[in-house]
């Protein structure tokens, strides 16, 4: 039986829906690779026999010790490549795709839910809102689902308490500011004071505190980042945050 070439459109939206899905769900029993295989005309296993090929490129299966599948083909390195070299763009093109195989199917529905939090669309072009717009709720699943909606400091998991933190700030870097790898998922307080510089990690992914909170006695302070200091994150299934970033936040945002 020949073999039917994915075309650009079913994999953008395969790479928006291996962004979107934490690692564990990558797989043919659920429910929304059933329904947008359908839409693709592809079947539920082979769509997430793709999403496992598209982890095979990601940074995290070596951080973390598994492994993808080795099948991932030259158009799945290719569009990795144009995802990663311009997350604003490819979230915009990703969900007109998206948007596309959802008028010809209702029963495919959009996973994320807007929440553009504090973005600030001062000094920006139309055309620069309109990608910060589609990019911003993106950004934020994929942050989110990478780390299995868990804040990976504390492991607090209710959502409504989870941001999907900015590593180097927003309007510090316009080219990675819609980067996975940018970010981290923070509950609201360690948020907080990651923004702050009250606190930052390590090289080796452990938290450090800053003096400020190391010296202060304060019962809550003391249960919500005392008790971590030292502890390495939990490391995200996929999009790791990058060194260079962490990098950043050490020398120019970090309080010591």
């Amino acid at each position: 039986m020949q073999r039917v070439s994915w075309t650009r459109e079913q994999l953008l939206i395969a790479f928006k829906l291996y962004c979107e899905l934490p690692f564990g769900q990558m797989h043919s029993k659920n429910p929304d690779i059933v329904r947008i295989s359908k839409a693709l005309g592809r079947t539920p296993s082979s769509l997430a026999m793709k999403l496992t090929n598209i982890a095979s490129l990601d940074p995290a299966i070596y951080l973390t010790g598994r492994k993808g599948l080795t099948g991932a083909s030259k158009a799945d390195s290719d569009m990795w490549f144009e995802m990663t070299d311009d997350w604003e763009r490819f979230w915009l093109v990703a969900k007109q795709a998206s948007d596309r195989v959802s008028e010809n199917s209702p029963d495919v529905q959009t996973i994320v839910e807007p929440s553009e939090g504090e973005i600030s669309y001062e000094g920006q072009t139309r055309e620069a809102m309109a990608r910060i717009r589609v990019g911003q709720p993106l950004f934020r699943e994929s942050v989110l689902s990478a780390y299995d909606y868990k804040c990976c400091i504390s492991g607090t998991h209710l959502r409504g308490l989870l941001v999907a933190s900015h590593i180097i700030p927003w309007k510090a870097d316009t080219k990675n500011r819609l980067n996975p790898r940018n970010g981290l998922c923070l509950s609201a307080i360690h948020d907080r004071a990651f923004d702050a510089g009250l606190i930052t990690l390590a090289k080796d992914f452990t938290l450090l505190l800053s003096r400020a909170l190391v010296r202060n006695d304060n019962a809550f302070l003391r249960s919500a980042f005392t008790q971590y200091e030292g502890q390495a994150i939990s490391l995200p299934d996929k999009f790791p945050p990058d060194a260079e970033f962490l990098s950043y936040h050490r020398k120019e945002i970090f309080l010591q």
